[in-house]
């Protein structure tokens, strides 16, 4: 019982919606997250179908589909339904999911099965409708904001936005708060979407400059040569 307050006071601390703790027990993330401690310990022991039957019923119950040979640490919080996590993927401690958020694999090329799902490190914030997508880590307390793709590692403590996902200045060139930011990403200007697609399109523009400046650089270099010639 110990346990399962802690868990509870867990998930108030990132919700200020639940009046009480009984209220978080209505919670369909709960519910998925304890179906699938039932699923994933008849997964270790090879009864793979009575495994993927809780996973089934619990689908069917939460709109929340955890794969039963997902391993997941202490007071993972799902925070509304439409999730998708896959067979290998691992779930730190503390980590925090919203909606519509997809842990998703990539398919081997040599047919041979491994490493296929994300790894989230211990206090991550991943937010609605991202993707995080094949054998990648996310770091430490990263934050994903809502809606990018991730398919490339993240670095402790980054805050990734766009698609495809990268990491943005924390506002005020700071280090990241150690407050819980819900959803992943703070409520400023520094991460509306119009700036960040701005920025991208300063970043792609930077590095057409670039490409550009090279290219007239190796076209003038057999005329110099010419010159001296």
């Amino acid at each position: 019982m110990p346990r399962l307050f802690a868990y509870l006071d867990s998930i108030r601390a990132r919700d200020p919606a639940p009046h009480s703790r009984a209220e978080i027990l209505t919670y369909p993330g709960v519910w998925a997250l304890g179906w699938h401690r039932v699923a994933h310990a008849l997964y270790k022991r090879r009864l793979y179908f009575l495994a993927r039957a809780i996973n089934h019923f619990s689908r069917a119950t939460t709109a929340i589909d955890i794969h039963p040979g997902a391993k997941i640490g202490r007071n993972f919080f799902i925070d509304h339904g439409f999730v998708v996590i896959g067979e290998t993927a691992e779930i730190g401690n503390d980590v925090t999911i919203y909606q519509c958020v997809t842990l998703g694999g990539t398919s081997p090329d040599n047919g041979v099965a491994g490493k296929r799902h994300p790894t989230i490190l211990d206090g991550a914030i991943i937010g609605s409708g991202a993707q995080v997508l094949g054998p990648i880590t996310v770091g430490t307390r990263s934050r994903i904001g809502a809606n990018a793709v991730v398919t490339k590692d993240v670095a402790e403590g980054a805050v990734m936005v766009g698609i495809p996902a990268r990491a943005t200045m924390i506002e005020g060139g700071q280090a990241p708060e150690p407050r819980f930011v819900p959803y992943g990403t703070p409520c400023c200007e520094t991460f509306d979407p119009a700036t960040q697609k701005v920025e991208l399109l300063r970043c792609e523009i930077e590095a057409l400059r670039k490409r550009l400046d090279a290219l007239v650089a190796e076209q003038e270099a057999p005329d110099r040569e010419a010159t001296r010639a």
